[in-house]
């Protein structure tokens, strides 16, 4: 039992510590494929440096360290109920050392159990096989990927594309619509995979357990591997980009399952997972439980850190400009769509329960020229009783868009800081109070941990690791103005010209 803990324990680590070798290769390529000095390159040159700090810290990738999923087939006559009882201890120790965010919470209280345990809560799927030796996947797949998931009904009508009916040429135009409908939201370039037939909870299974083959990987079927191509091809032609900044790169990956149907329905399920794509696998000894090998380690691939170019001829204008709360209407006045902010001093964070509270609630310190940051970070309290940030990257903001513009009015907030962009209620009223949106790189929780010198406290811990309001002092937080005071976003914009793009793909192609 403890040797089986351990491995389980050291697969939880390594999966969110350490991404496999095939998705640092799609991330690598995706590099390569976009133009010197842009918003997507200089977002992938950050990207490949948070992989190799997570790596080296040994700490999460991405704050978000998701919903644990393991996929576990065993031998006959194997305990199942051994091995549940070792992920759960295995789950609950890697939260207590900061490899696992705290994220289990209950869906009528909101109270989050604090080990990751509870009804549900990690999900695990067994099978029964022939072979000698228990096989263990994993795949920490995160919420704001996770909310982009999507199931489409066929017949149906989708934006951009017309009618999709019940055939190949309809699924394609599902698929498509699943990219163009995450835009930058769950931290693109991303990874999709797809589920054709089934019922609408074995639809989703199907499309989630495709995330489980190797990015490169070719499929038996030659209908689906064909549509895959496609899809990679085509998807990346509309100009979505790194973290929705526009560029060449919106995906790195498509692999598609079929199953059968009930005459009746014919579900296409979509699972949209992030560019820190973190799954893992492992072989282990049926009796001592000891691990054999790793399933997804094939060779060390190295990750390609130069930088991407700052600013160049070709590249997009932009300027630098140094931030310190409390911050002047004027200052961010001056401030633009595409400008490069770098903050210093305090900032504080905030999500779904904060910002709900702060509705009908005074605030318990003054943000006025204030800072929120759209963060759950993953922290740990040292033996003297002090909290560090282990890892501390930006949530998607469009989950606050009913409270944003209430709040920046009623506290005088200056700067929202998250990834994915806002929406119309949120960008007015920067407009009219004078505020800006900042993006930060979405999953670069090591890269923003640097940049966090201090925890000045804490309120509101209650609500849960993640959900608590953190005052922070940061030093060299980079993060680009997308929404700014003056009624421009490029997220919206980004949004209406991949839009355009999706439909000239709008005439059949599989018949």
């Amino acid at each position: 039992m403890e040797n089986l803990k351990q491995s389980i324990l050291e697969l939880i680590t390594d999966t969110s510590t350490n991404l496999p070798p095939d998705v640092r290769r799609a991330v690598n390529a995706a590099k390569l494929k976009e133009d010197l000095g842009t918003r997507a390159a200089l977002s992938l040159s950050t990207i490949a440096q948070n992989i190799v700090m997570a790596e080296e810290n040994v700490s999460p990738i991405c704050q978000d360290t998701g919903m644990p999923t393991f996929e576990v087939k065993t031998p006959v006559g194997v305990n199942q109920l051994i091995i549940k009882q070792a992920i759960k201890e295995a789950i609950a120790e890697a939260t207590k050392t900061g490899k696992l965010r705290p994220n289990s919470v209950d869906s009528l209280t909101g109270a989050n159990s604090g080990d990751n345990l509870g009804p549900g809560t990690p999900v695990i799927h067994f099978e029964q096989w022939e072979e000698d030796e228990i096989e263990i996947k994993l795949i920490l797949k995160g919420g704001g990927c996770e909310n982009k998931n999507i199931q489409y009904s066929l017949p149906c009508e989708l934006e951009g594309l017309g009618k999709a009916g019940r055939n190949l040429d309809g699924v394609r135009k599902c698929i498509l619509h699943a990219v163009y409908q995450a835009q930058g939201q769950g931290c693109s370039a991303g990874f999709i995979g797809v589920g054709i037939g089934g019922d609408r909870t074995s639809g989703y299974a199907l499309a989630k357990h495709q995330l489980f083959r190797p990015v490169d990987d070719v499929n038996p079927n030659p209908d689906l591997a064909a549509l895959e191509n496609y899809i990679m091809e085509t998807a990346n032609q509309l100009g979505i980009g790194t973290m929705g900044f526009g560029g060449n790169s919106t995906l790195l990956g498509c692999k598609v399952g079929v199953e059968n149907r009930l005459p009746a329905s014919f579900f296409v399920s979509v699972a949209y997972n992030c560019w820190a794509f973190r799954r893992q696998g492992v072989r282990l000894n049926a009796e001592t439980g000891e691990i054999i090998r790793y399933l997804y380690k094939d060779e060390k691939v190295e990750m390609d850190v130069a930088p991407a170019a700052a600013a160049s001829e070709e590249g997009e204008s932009r300027r630098e400009v140094v931030l310190e709360a409390p911050i002047s209407e004027e200052q961010i006045r001056s401030l633009k769509v595409g400008d490069v902010v770098i903050i210093n001093g305090i900032m504080h964070t905030g999500r779904d329960a904060l910002h709900s509270y702060l509705m009908d609630h005074d605030c318990p310190v003054d943000l006025n020229g204030g800072i929120i940051y759209h963060c759950g970070p993953v922290m740990l309290k040292d033996e003297a009783g002090e909290w560090h940030v282990k890892a501390a990257g930006p949530t998607t903001s469009i989950r606050e868009e009913p409270y944003q513009g209430e709040i920046i009015k009623k506290f005088g907030i200056r700067a929202v800081i998250g990834k994915g962009g806002m929406g119309a209620k949120t960008l007015k009223a920067l407009n009219e109070h004078g505020a800006v949106y900042l993006n930060a790189i979405g999953g670069a929780a090591q890269y923003y941990a640097q940049c966090l010198e201090k925890v000045e406290g804490v309120d509101f811990l209650e609500f849960g690791i993640p959900e608590a309001m953190w005052h922070l002092r940061v030093k060299g937080f980079a993060a680009i103005v997308t929404m700014d005071s003056h009624g421009n976003s490029l997220h919206a914009d980004v949004e209406k010209s991949s839009l355009e793009k999706l439909a000239q793909f709008a005439d059949p192609v599989f018949q």
